[in-house]
């Protein structure tokens, strides 16, 4: 399994669901900085998985299978994803939703596959679009909603979530919150992710992003003169929330200065969980108040104040899951051997 993060990549050897091996490759910023762009840097990191591998004694044709993480490439529907020409063509040329590392998840699995001589999967990518048409409107005629969110560790959850009801997805009604660098909170209805807040765009401020703005604010700050595109941008997408007003985006030096008395930080870690919860709020009313659970998931789910501090708003609404950690890896390997033992069939991208 293969997950590109900006500065590393990180893989995992599975046999059957049982992780084996995993590592996180970081690349350093000498490394890096000698590519303009991140699809140059494909041959790079592959050669490292590559030699990762045989460092762990994984020969040719022990590999069944290879899945990359998926970015946001185009609308697709929910699924695993045989890694065809038509995909690779899609992301080497830039055809896709948004420019993100996760883009080469696939370019990855296809060139490790191939050399192992197994099948080359992605699933659930973010751009996954399950929308149904009343949640497409903004307000703004000139653009609609994107459907952009955390699908594959989602998706992965509720499976998890309705197996402990020992039902099937389709039977149930879920609030999932992804919280991690970005936040994305959906209704899941019957298996499908019918609405969602772009976690670069809109819903709860994060540990590095704005969340929703008051747009005519945004829109003198945008004419002000005082940033470019591309400055702004990437203050509100990586230098805003928490780390904005805190200075860091961890949650675990947050928490060590709120039990040193830190009255800021416990005020702007509070207001984040107003935020998530006021999101949660609004999405179960997408479902009408038929929510059989909330699932509280990411890697911010193992911050134990921050827990607290949402399910205390949240709690009237319907039983919570606490899931931690994001399960990409596991997420990937499930969604290879639910293809590979026929439980599912791939789907083709077009």
């Amino acid at each position: 399994m293969i997950n590109p993060g900006s500065t590393s990549t990180a893989i995992a050897l599975f046999e059957n669901e049982e992780e084996k091996l995993r590592k996180k490759l970081e690349h350093s910023p000498e490394e890096l900085k000698k590519f303009s762009h991140y699809l140059e840097q494909v041959d790079f990191r592959k050669s490292i998985i590559i030699e990762t591998l045989k460092e762990w004694g994984i020969k040719k044709g022990e590999l069944d299978a290879v899945s990359g993480r998926g970015g946001p490439i185009k609308s697709l529907e929910s699924g695993t994803y045989k890694i065809n020409n038509k995909m690779l063509e899609d992301i080497k040329a830039r055809r896709v939703k948004a420019e993100h590392i996760s883009n080469i998840g696939p370019l990855l699995a296809h060139e490790v596959a191939k050399e192992y001589g197994a099948h080359a999967f992605t699933a659930d990518p973010v751009s996954v679009d399950e929308f149904e048409p009343l949640a497409r409107v903004s307000g703004f005629p000139e653009f609609e909603r994107d459907a952009l969110q955390h699908t594959l560790n989602i998706k992965a959850m509720v499976r998890r979530a309705a197996k402990e009801f020992n039902k099937t997805i389709e039977e149930l009604n879920f609030v999932v919150a992804h919280i991690g660098g970005g936040i994305s909170v959906c209704p899941v209805k019957k298996g499908r992710i019918i609405d969602a807040n772009n976690a670069n765009d809109e819903g709860p401020f994060s540990p590095e992003r704005c969340g929703t703005l008051p747009v005519t604010k945004l829109v003198k700050l945008c004419f002000s003169g005082k940033y470019d595109e591309r400055t702004l941008l990437r203050k509100l997408i990586g230098g805003s929330g928490l780390t904005g007003y805190l200075g860091t985006n961890s949650l675990k030096e947050i928490e060590k200065r709120i039990n040193e008395n830190d009255e800021r930080a416990k005020f702007y870690l509070e207001a984040m969980a107003y935020q998530i919860a006021k999101e949660i709020g609004a999405m179960s009313t997408v479902l009408m108040g038929d929510v059989d659970a909330i699932i509280l998931t990411g890697g911010g789910a193992k911050c134990k104040m921050l827990m607290d501090m949402i399910i205390d708003r949240v709690k009237f609404i319907a039983p919570i899951k606490i899931y931690p950690g994001e399960h990409e890896m596991l997420a990937l390997a499930q969604a290879a051997l639910r293809v590979l033992r026929g439980e599912e069939n791939p789907k083709e991208y077009l």
